[in-house]
């Protein structure tokens, strides 16, 4: 979600031809400037869509029908008054967990720990899933694999970033209590 300028989905296409990606960006000419990055490279399994990532996930994409959701770097909303718009929210969560098939992974990442926090908490309280791995890293940029312009950024000038990936169960999908309600 959130494809920023691409460089995560430019990559991960480009190395995976076999697999479908789909990016989502709520800014248009970041949106534009990812999806002409993917056309100039002519990789016919990326699309992306200029569109709010919670509305998406919730109202156009099929329960069972995905087999990973990556959430890398989303906005903090650091103002108490705009937490609201953060992505990661407890509903978000559950329809992640709809979305992903049986054995589907949720890939998280971030360098505010802070929000970090609040996105592990919603989904350990979720039985819809299995946390996998979760970690802290200040790996240099070249040993950290592929990433975002954002992570790649954060790493440049050594600030932590923390990821966690989950696996989604069989069990139910429920909403987890709102940790911005507490």
């Amino acid at each position: 979600m959130g494809t920023g300028t691409g460089l995560f989905l430019l990559t991960a296409s480009a190395a995976r031809p076999d697999t479908n990606f789909f990016g989502v960006e709520i800014v248009r000419k970041y949106q534009l400037y990812a999806a002409t990055r993917y056309a100039i490279r002519k990789l016919p399994n990326v699309k992306t869509a200029c569109a709010d990532a919670k509305v998406l996930l919730r109202d156009f994409v099929p329960a069972g029908s995905v087999a990973a959701v990556h959430v890398y770097f989303p906005d903090p909303w650091w103002k108490k008054r705009h937490k609201k718009r953060r992505v990661f929210t407890p509903e978000f969560a559950a329809d992640a967990a709809r979305v992903l098939r049986p054995g589907g992974r949720l890939h998280l990442a971030t360098d505010v720990e802070e929000y970090f926090g609040v996105m592990t908490g919603i989904v350990r309280a979720m039985p819809a899933f299995r946390e996998l791995a979760a970690e802290t890293s200040t790996a240099p940029v070249e040993e950290a694999g592929y990433q975002t312009n954002f992570e790649r950024k954060a790493r440049l000038k050594g600030t932590p970033v923390w990821r966690a990936d989950y696996e989604r169960t069989a069990a139910a999908v429920t909403v987890a209590a709102d940790p911005l309600d507490s």
